[in-house]
């Protein structure tokens, strides 16, 4: 029974998950935009508003995986706005009265965000190369950089998830997603936290997102500047650590929010 039951809930959730892919394809403008944005911003940072202080080495290599975990953060009010957005229409109840898994509307709904996540870590890639960005890694390094971006990505969607439903309501959503953004320029996505006031340097180093960041630098062989604090030492145990800390929170406080609102 614990076989057919994970089978039916993997059945599912793939059902929920083209439910979501479908709607891509009446709204190209809002996956456009989801993709244009960070570009935009990588592209802004990086030639209207370049920095470098306390970089060695060329400030693009610092500054594009930066953007890149910046962009895992990035485009959760998509996915915070069709969860509120099936519950108050009743499609989630419409749902609950057929024979299927409840936890495979959650699930399909982040798989095809991460299946959008994927696709925009590989734009900014492409356009982090077209002005100058080099990896020197192996292709092994690379691809356990892409992982730690996915892993934090999924970390930031279950906590966007449960907090779209407490907000309950899309109008509440903006308000909600504005505070991923402190989170996200409070870290060293854009300058080494050595040039920033002491109390605010360790602040930074600690971001869940910052260790990620020097992980992935370090990974594709760029400009990390690291401090010598025990979480820039330890970026790459943090770079892990972070998501599933934040997963093994979320996740189930996600889980259990749902339940409740389907009594």
């Amino acid at each position: 029974m614990s076989a057919t039951t994970a089978g039916w809930t993997v059945a599912d959730s793939w059902t929920m998950t083209r439910r979501e892919l479908a709607h891509w394809a009446r709204q190209p403008v809002q996956v456009l935009v989801g993709l244009v944005f960070p570009v935009m911003l990588l592209l802004m940072f990086g030639y209207l508003m370049g920095g470098g202080k306390g970089i060695e080495g060329d400030y693009v290599d610092f500054l594009v995986p930066g953007m890149l975990v910046l962009t895992m953060a990035f485009g959760l009010e998509a996915t915070m706005l069709a969860v509120t957005q099936d519950l108050n229409k009743g499609v989630i109840d419409r749902f609950r009265s057929m024979p299927m898994a409840p936890s495979a509307v959650l699930v399909g709904r982040s798989f095809a965000d991460m299946l959008q996540s994927a696709l925009s870590l590989l734009v900014m890639i492409g356009v982090g190369l077209l002005i100058g960005w080099r990896w020197h890694g192996g292709p092994g390094a690379a691809l356990g950089a892409v992982g730690l971006l996915l892993l934090l990505r999924f970390a930031m969607l279950w906590i966007g998830i449960h907090l779209a439903m407490v907000a309950g309501k899309p109008e509440m959503v903006q308000a909600v997603q504005i505070l991923v953004w402190p989170v996200g320029f409070l870290s060293n996505a854009f300058a080494a936290p050595g040039s920033m006031p002491g109390w605010l340097g360790a602040f930074v180093e600690w971001n869940p997102m910052s260790a990620t960041a020097t992980a992935v630098r370090e990974l594709f062989g760029n400009p990390a500047a690291a401090g010598t604090s025990w979480a820039a030492e330890h970026a790459g145990l943090l770079a892990v650590a972070w998501p599933v800390a934040l997963v093994a929170v979320f996740f189930p406080l996600a889980v259990r929010r749902f339940r409740r609102l389907s009594h």
